[in-house]
């Protein structure tokens, strides 16, 4: 027993994922194609995307959104969780990165449960709030640029319906956070942005300590 998260070393981390982590083929490779890139630390960890599956299923998600694609390991967890005509809106602005997400979508068999939309997201979540999608969202999770934090969150209350999940990554910007001398415009953002949804009485909220923080804000 421990009255406080315990300290995962790296053969702690081996284990979890060699022991407990229900990784498909698919995820796997697209995780290691990922390793062998520059920006290969965008990429959520694999317990990550095992702890989202779950909370796919325990919402029921058949409409989902995410803000941030990269190479699509996050999309494809989602996309997998969800029935065989749930939908999920991913938006990105680079079209390399989510040329290899497009990839593994296909060879997943679920390309056809997700709408990839190249452009701002903030473009993205208002065209959808402007064609009525309002409340209409089971479950959003939030993967981008740190400045707009806040700005996503807002939409993404909008469009996700009562009881519906955000998720948000980064939320412990890898310990910057707890840091007082770390003060760049990240760091502050993202402490903005918890402070402001753990004081957002619309939410009941948890920031769960894995990965690198995934804050997350069930909808009242």
């Amino acid at each position: 027993m421990s009255n406080r998260t315990i300290e995962v070393t790296e053969a702690l981390w081996e284990y979890l994922v060699r022991e407990t982590v229900r990784e498909p083929g698919v995820l796997a490779r697209l995780r290691q194609e990922t390793h062998e890139l520059p920006t290969a630390q965008m990429q959520i960890a694999p317990e990550q995307g095992a702890f989202m599956t779950l909370l796919v299923e325990l919402v029921g998600a058949r409409r989902a959104l995410e803000i941030g694609v990269y190479t699509g390991y996050s999309s494809l967890c989602v996309a997998l969780a969800m029935p065989a005509d749930g939908r999920l809106v991913a938006c990105d602005i680079s079209e390399a990165w989510t040329q290899v997400a497009r990839r593994y979508w296909v060879e997943a068999g679920v390309s056809d449960k997700i709408d990839l939309r190249l452009a701002p997201a903030l473009t993205t979540l208002d065209q959808l709030i402007g064609e009525g999608a309002t409340g209409t969202f089971d479950f959003a999770f939030i993967d981008a640029d740190k400045g707009n934090y806040l700005a996503y969150y807002e939409r993404c209350m909008t469009l996700v319906r009562s009881g519906g999940l955000i998720a948000a990554d980064n939320a412990l910007w890898n310990g910057s956070v707890a840091d007082p001398a770390k003060n760049d415009d990240n760091t502050v953002a993202i402490r903005g942005f918890n402070a402001r949804v753990r004081s957002d009485p619309r939410v009941t909220m948890s920031l769960v300590p894995i990965g690198d923080g995934l804050l997350l804000a069930r909808k009242r």
